[in-house]
């Protein structure tokens, strides 16, 4: 088990001291010190980093007294918004899998990776089979692209910093950051990412893009599929239906704005060299 940093455990130890029953409105330093056994020095030194990060304030009509202060609240409201987007996307990408009958993911961007926050796998005896929690470089998935494109040149740049080759899963997978560039700039200007067996050689996906009520990309829905059901037209309808899904969850978690795509899905290349050959 990694190492636990003494001084990190006595700060969440000083902020759960409001969980406790009776819930105190605000503790003075002394009181903190008493009830978790530490000299007053270190109890003052820990409740002053507390308030200059914005996780303790002073009171106005008492500044030996202190209560929590807005940053607390901020991370209750980020981590209550991240449940509603694992439960809201839950329900979505199962109205998305009922329609399609193919597995349906929900996933955000940490770090370089794709981390999945809700799934539905398909019916059909071959189907690729996932699971809540999972991890996959975000190069090597249309998720994951999809996010990505969703990042500056600077933020791409800092993600990436150092890193000279990318790990790849199959063959097709995305090797270098110049590739990766050129393929993100592609995926936002059709507004859709697409996946060619570069996570698992027998798959293709198509994802798009979830919004939250402050215009941010927060999240992507994929479409996976394996090749043996993949033609052009299969293709455009599972692109139209991944853009129905991001569309109605990010309507769900707010957005407002008009959906940024609404154009006949472009197929990729692989449909497009059939399609040339069979109008020849």
């Amino acid at each position: 088990m990694p190492r636990r940093v003494p001084a990190v455990e006595r700060a969440l130890d000083i902020l759960e001291l409001f969980l406790r029953s009776p819930q105190p409105e605000s503790l003075s330093v002394p009181e903190i010190a008493r009830a978790l056994g530490l000299p007053r020095s270190t109890a003052h030194e820990l409740v002053a980093t507390l308030v200059a990060r914005r996780y303790l304030r002073p009171l106005e009509a008492n500044p030996h007294r202190f209560a929590l202060d807005a940053r607390v609240f901020e991370l209750g409201n980020a981590y209550a918004a991240g449940l509603d987007l694992a439960r809201e996307g839950q329900i979505v990408a199962r109205k998305i899998a009922a329609q399609c009958d193919e597995t349906v993911h929900i996933a955000v961007l940490e770090g370089r990776e794709a981390f999945y926050i809700a799934k539905v796998d398909s019916t059909n005896a071959l189907r690729l089979v996932s699971a809540i929690g999972r991890r996959l470089p975000a190069h090597c998935t249309a998720v994951g692209k999809m996010l990505l494109s969703g990042l500056s040149e600077e933020e791409l740049a800092e993600r990436f910093a150092g890193v000279h080759e990318l790990p790849g899963m199959t063959p097709n997978s995305i090797r270098t950051i110049e590739a990766l560039r050129a393929e993100l700039a592609r995926t936002r200007a059709r507004g859709i990412a697409w996946d060619n067996c570069e996570s698992n050689p027998d798959v293709r996906c198509v994802a798009a893009p979830i919004y939250d009520h402050r215009g941010r990309m927060v999240a992507a829905m994929s479409i996976s599929f394996p090749v043996v059901r993949d033609t052009p037209e299969r293709f455009r309808e599972l692109s139209r239906l991944v853009q129905e899904g991001a569309r109605e969850l990010s309507e769900r978690l707010g957005y407002r704005v008009p959906y940024p795509d609404s154009r006949e899905p472009e197929l990729p290349p692989w449909h497009r060299e059939r399609s040339a050959v069979t109008e020849r």
